[in-house]
């Protein structure tokens, strides 16, 4: 998980809320939406880190130190 652990903006505590967020959206396939409202995520520069979150890590690891 490479999630920030804060929002960039407001400086809200995020991190803690992201595994809850990946498993219902990426594994459970629920609204977006929805699920931000469930968790009572309401600023949208906090809901725009869930949003805007890519796992690049893998893709990174490809490319580090031989």
């Amino acid at each position: 998980m490479m999630m920030p652990v804060r929002c960039f903006s407001c400086g809200a505590v995020l991190a803690d809320k992201w595994e809850e967020y990946d498993k219902r959206v990426n594994k459970d396939h629920e609204d977006a939406s929805k699920v931000l409202d469930e968790m009572k995520v309401k600023r949208y520069c906090c809901r725009r880190m869930f949003i805007g979150n890519a796992e690049l890590i893998d893709e990174i690891l490809q490319f580090g130190r031989k």
